[in-house]
Formats: C-alpha cells, sequence, structure tokens
C-alpha cells in the first residue's frame, strides 16, 4: 500500500510539473503575441497633427482642371516607365511603376482610371483633400506581366487610359478613416463631402478606400492629417433601383450615357434633401441638409463650363462623352444651388 500510495504521489508530481512547464510554455508564446500586437496597435497610432478635410478654394475659378492638383510640375516622366510589382485584390488592375526620373507612381487601368481621374479634379476644385493624378492615354510599361483581367491596349503594345497616382514628398499614409467615425461626422464639409459623392455616383464608400495622410508642418511646427477619399473609381455610373424588379439594384462605373440619364436629385422634407443614391453607407445620406446642399452647390457654381469639361478632357473621354458628362454635372450643381426648403444647421 505505502509503494502504490508513493506510486500515486510520483505521478502527481509529474502531472503537476507538466502542467507548469505548459503554462509557462503558454506565457512564453502569449507574450510575444501580446506585445507584436501592442508594437502594431503603436505603429497604426498617427502622429500628432491637425485633422484637414477641405480648406477654402479662394482660387477655384482660376483652378486649372486639366492638370489638376499635381499641376505641370508633378507629371510623370513618360520618357521610360518600368513596372515594379503588382497589387493583388481590388476591382481595377493595380500596378507598381517608376518613371524616367525614377519617381514611384501608382499605374490603375481599365474601367475605373478615367472616372477617377475627372473625379479627383472635380473634388480638389472645391476645396476638398484629394491624391495627385493623371490620365495617359497610352502608357507603354517596360517588364509589364499579363494583367489579371482583360484591359484595353493600344498601338505599340501598350496600355490603354492608365491613370497615374502619387503625392507630394513628405506626405505620408498613416492609415484609414471611418465614415461614421471621424473628426468631421456631422459638419457642413463632411455633409458636404456626402453631396460630393452623390453628385459624382460614387457608390463604393468603403473604409479602405479612404486613407489618411500626415504631412510634416513647415518649420517644424505642427503638421496636418489631410483625410482622403483616394479611390473614387467606381463613379459616373449608374446608381438606381431598377423599377420593374424593385429588389435589384443597378450599378455600374465609367458609363457616361448611364450617369446622364440618371436621377440625382428626389426631394425635400423637412429640411432635409433626399437623393437618388442606392450606394453603399446609405444611411449617412438621410441627414444632409438644405443649407449644406447648397453651400457646395454655391461652390460647384463657381466652376466654369470650361473647367468642368477640362476635368473631363484630363481623362480622356471623347468630344461627345465631355459634352454628355460636363452637361450632366452642370445640371446637377444647378439643381443643387438652387434646392428649396428651409435652411437646418447642423
Amino acid at each position: 500500500m505505502r509503494w502504490l500510495k508513493g506510486r500515486r504521489n510520483m505521478v502527481y508530481r509529474n502531472r503537476r510539473l507538466k502542467l507548469a512547464a505548459a503554462a509557462l510554455l503558454v506565457l512564453g508564446l502569449v507574450t510575444p503575441a501580446v506585445e507584436a500586437q501592442d508594437s502594431k496597435d503603436k505603429k497604426k497610432s498617427p502622429p500628432d497633427g491637425t485633422p484637414v478635410l477641405w480648406r477654402a478654394p479662394d482660387d477655384l475659378p482660376a483652378r486649372n482642371l486639366y492638370l489638376g492638383p499635381g499641376g505641370e510640375e508633378m507629371k510623370p516622366d513618360l520618357t521610360s516607365v518600368t513596372f515594379e510589382s503588382d497589387e493583388t485584390g481590388g476591382y481595377s488592375v493595380k500596378w507598381q511603376v517608376r518613371d524616367g526620373s525614377g519617381k514611384k507612381w501608382t499605374a490603375k487601368l481599365g474601367r475605373e482610371a478615367q472616372a477617377e481621374t475627372a473625379a479627383v479634379r472635380l473634388m480638389w476644385a472645391v476645396g476638398y483633400m484629394t491624391e495627385v493624378n493623371y490620365l495617359v492615354p497610352c502608357a507603354h510599361i517596360r517588364g509589364a506581366p499579363k494583367p489579371r483581367k482583360d484591359v484595353e491596349r493600344c498601338e505599340g503594345d501598350g496600355f490603354r487610359n492608365v491613370r497615374f497616382k502619387t503625392r507630394p514628398e513628405g506626405e505620408k499614409n498613416v492609415g484609414n478613416w471611418n465614415w461614421k467615425q471621424n473628426p468631421f461626422f456631422r459638419t457642413k464639409e463632411f455633409g458636404g463631402l456626402l453631396v460630393m459623392m452623390a453628385l459624382l455616383n460614387n457608390w463604393d464608400l468603403k473604409e479602405e478606400n479612404n486613407k489618411i495622410f500626415y504631412v510634416p508642418g513647415e518649420g517644424g511646427g505642427r503638421g496636418e492629417l489631410r483625410y482622403m477619399v483616394t479611390d473614387l473609381g467606381a463613379s459616373f455610373g449608374q446608381v438606381k433601383v431598377n423599377a420593374p424588379v424593385l429588389w435589384r439594384i443597378l450599378r455600374n462605373r465609367n458609363d457616361p450615357q448611364d450617369y446622364a440619364r440618371d436621377p440625382f436629385l428626389e426631394d425635400v422634407k423637412g429640411g432635409r434633401v433626399n437623393f437618388f443614391y442606392t450606394g453603399k453607407q446609405g444611411d449617412l445620406f438621410d441627414d444632409i441638409g438644405v443649407d449644406e446642399a447648397r453651400w457646395i452647390g454655391n461652390l460647384l457654381s463657381k466652376l466654369s463650363d470650361r473647367q468642368i469639361g477640362d476635368a473631363f478632357r484630363a481623362a480622356n473621354y471623347t468630344p461627345e462623352e465631355v459634352r454628355l458628362l460636363s452637361g450632366a454635372v452642370r445640371a446637377r450643381i444647378n439643381e443643387l444651388a438652387s434646392v428649396g426648403g428651409p435652411t437646418t444647421a447642423r
């Protein structure tokens, strides 16, 4: 019996030792994982800076919408464009490339390239933060692989209508921002941003398309955190419910004819403007006041027909498409500027 009791004690001791060892092993594994997560979270925290979504465009009537926010000085050097890497995922084919001067660009191929080029120019025109982009009608990219989906080609084995995107030196991507949790939610400027999304028919409102860029302050002063909608490719198409089949939502992108015949403003009730908008984050559009619609409409009204047309000419639309799209945008601007009903302060 004593032998059996001793045997049991030995087994219990061994079990306790094994459990202790296992616990130490788990702690050893968990602690580095926790530290790694903490490090990752710290890395995600943006630097201190002043949040900026919109800045008053005091020179709006003089802004060059053909060259856009980058102007002449930031245009890509097309003497030589070289493929570097592929960005997987997303609707469009996107490649990292370098131009003849060695500058890095993100090249977007496919249906979204034209729409995004024009949309960025209209957003920039009225003061919203944007990235810099240009549309190259026929881009020759050395070392380019076969695209993962069909894209239009042009002469000399080139790629048709390629959007080149970059940002100024020193501007750093520090994360994404949420449509419902941001420093501007329910402000006039945020309401104006939503109106712009409806005006463009940009239906793909998701967080991964929203970026925050940190820009250092001059002379070591306080920097800025610029909030941007960086993917506007799902614009200038159709965003409506198919009347015969009410559950079916029809959406496309970069279709001038569909955009021109798509309805825009539905009505005004209780000081709120209702849009014919069935894109993502649709509930955000339930609380847009008349004053916000008029505010952004009045800003857009300062654009000349030439400026609006230049936004689409920069995106290499045909003359007929430029006429169609410009006319549709002007009609929407007029609707906003003259929207009726009582004004409502947020």
